[in-house]
Parts: C-alpha cells; structure tokens; sequence
C-alpha cells in the first residue's frame, strides 16, 4: 500500500479562552491571527507553522509532575534571562527554572499548559 498524502495540520491547545491563549502565545512568538471565531483561534507562524486554540470550557491542566507531561510546547530561545523574563511578564509561571536544568526551563501558560524555554544549542 502506498503512503496517502498525510500533513500536520495544526497543534491545538484546548483551553477556556481560546481568544485569551492566542494573545499570550501571539505576544510570546510573535505571531499573527490567522483565524479567530468565539470556538476556535489560529495563530499563524513562518511558513506553515500554526498553533491553535480550541474552546474547552472543562479544561484541567495536568498535575506537574505528578501526572506526567503527556504534552508541551518546546519553544528555542537565544537568551535565558531576557526570554524568562518576557514570558512571565505576559503572565507564564515558572515551573522548574534553569537552575533545575542548563538549556532549558519549564512553564505554564495562563490556562496551564506546560511549555519549556529551550536553548538554541
């Protein structure tokens, strides 16, 4: 059997406030809004690079660590500090900082996703 056409479309992030998330991570990245409604928000990245937010209104972040990651967002960065700094000023909490570990930190966004600061390596 030959391999059908098959291409990552989005990664979506379900959420309370999808409007709300899509700022945070606009402001972090730098991106734009692709596509925005009351259920659904597409921030639009270089490329073909796209993050979503969907409407979750039952939303529960996962217990760190107790509960294991399941699934982050792994964002590369050029500077600890000054990105560390940025990030919590749009409202990130800090998780494990880069004293835990050397090139990375771990965070949770405003609705409580995991997210990590990489350094480029």
């Amino acid at each position: 059997m030959t391999r059908p056409a098959i291409g990552m479309e989005y990664t979506v992030l379900d959420c309370p406030d999808p409007g709300a998330l899509a700022a945070f991570y606009g402001a972090v990245l730098g991106w734009e809004v692709a596509r925005s409604d009351d259920h659904w928000v597409v921030l639009q990245g270089p490329g073909a690079l796209r993050l979503a937010f969907q409407l979750a209104p039952d939303f529960v972040p996962a217990d760190w660590p107790a509960k294991g990651v399941r699934v982050h967002l792994d964002l590369r960065i050029d500077d600890m500090d000054a990105s560390t700094r940025w990030v919590l000023g749009l409202g990130a909490e800090l998780v494990e900082g880069p004293a835990d570990h050397q090139d990375f930190a771990v965070f949770r966004d405003p609705a409580g996703h995991l997210f990590c600061l990489c350094l480029n390596e």
